[in-house]
């Protein structure tokens, strides 16, 4: 009966381990509550090796030695794979190369409304060269603001935005996508199914803006909402909205996704991530960083905000910014550059 019991804990364990750890195989990475557990690669690593420390202790208790040691293989493998993970889609690197005449620097930062200030978004968005900016939960009043900010600093910007009111919460800053975009990149506009929301995320608005004049990129600014129990079907509607967005060419997609990669699994196209698009953080050494929420340490938060980009483009260096964490947002900034790609 002992060796009954013990066969039966120890497949449990393995199979919860195994969906943990490789939950596309079972298709359950956009499935409450997996979903929400995976969104945290790193803190599952360092519990399971924590486990698998603590079945070898126990494996010098003579009755459980077996057992014990049967776990602590399955925790050991399950930590070593998303370690593994983690090392591949990167640790950090800030090292951005230096910005030719030909560089494109995007730059994200979900701003949670006025708990950011405009002239901190006007300040890292001028000090980082950006020449896109993608700020979901900021009202085009602030993004105004931040624009002026960076003009009176020698690198102006077009305002744009998209809005509605959802949750039943008028005036509530999520409801609000600010995309700021440089002059030099031509004439933009938000398209009309972005304002009025008839081709948009669920919940809280993305903005699509479309060059008018140059041959700048297609920019779409994106808020995904975030995957709670009761906006679970909003939330796989909205990544597949994004990926759908990422089907033609000469595209940037750049925001707060609520979404790893892990839950992108199945999303790509043509070898993508999304669609047709690539992640640029995972390809520049960033990847596995924590971009929310701000109060845990990098290395232990969810990366759930990206820059992505069509085949047209290529990253060149990536930066996950941390020091400013005390700035008021929950999320960290992510800088990006790219360049076009040859041939």
């Amino acid at each position: 009966m002992r060796r009954l019991l013990g066969s039966l804990v120890a497949l449990v364990v393995a199979a919860g381990a195994a969906v943990l750890t490789w939950p596309s195989a079972f298709g359950v990475e956009r499935v409450f509550p997996i979903a929400q557990l995976i969104s945290f690669r790193a803190p599952l690593a360092a519990v399971m090796i924590a486990a698998t420390l603590l079945m070898l202790l126990f494996a010098f208790i003579r009755p459980v030695r077996a057992l014990a040691l049967v776990l602590a293989l399955i925790f050991g493998v399950s930590g070593g794979i998303n370690a593994a993970v983690l090392f591949q889609r990167g640790l950090g690197s800030e090292d951005l190369p230096a910005k030719t005449a030909t560089s494109l620097r995007v730059m994200t930062w979900n701003t949670a409304g006025s708990a950011t200030s405009a002239e901190s978004i006007a300040q890292f968005a001028v000090g980082m060269q950006a020449d896109v900016v993608t700020l979901p939960e900021t009202t085009i009043d602030t993004g105004a603001q931040v624009a002026e900010m960076m003009r009176d600093m020698g690198q102006p910007m077009w305002a744009h935005h998209a809005e509605y009111g959802e949750y039943g919460i008028t005036g509530w800053d999520a409801t609000s996508t600010t995309v700021l975009i440089r002059p030099e990149l031509g004439d933009y506009s938000v398209i009309e199914s972005s304002l009025d929301g008839s081709s948009n995320t669920s919940t809280v608005p993305s903005a699509v803006a479309m060059p008018t004049s140059g041959d700048g990129p297609i920019i779409v600014a994106a808020h995904a909402v975030a995957p709670r129990r009761d906006y679970m079907t909003q939330w796989r509607s909205d990544l597949q909205w994004l990926a759908d967005q990422c089907a033609g060419d000469n595209v940037i997609l750049a925001g707060d996704f609520n979404a790893t990669l892990d839950h992108m699994t199945g999303m790509g196209v043509d070898g993508g991530t999304l669609g047709r698009c690539h992640d640029t953080a995972s390809e520049s050494g960033n990847g596995g960083v924590g971009t929310w929420p701000t109060d845990a340490p990098a290395m232990l938060g969810a990366p759930i905000d990206h820059v992505m980009a069509t085949p047209d483009w290529t990253v060149s260096g990536s930066v996950v910014m941390r020091s400013l964490d005390g700035s008021g947002s929950d999320h960290r900034p992510i800088v990006v550059q790219l360049e076009r790609t040859a041939g």
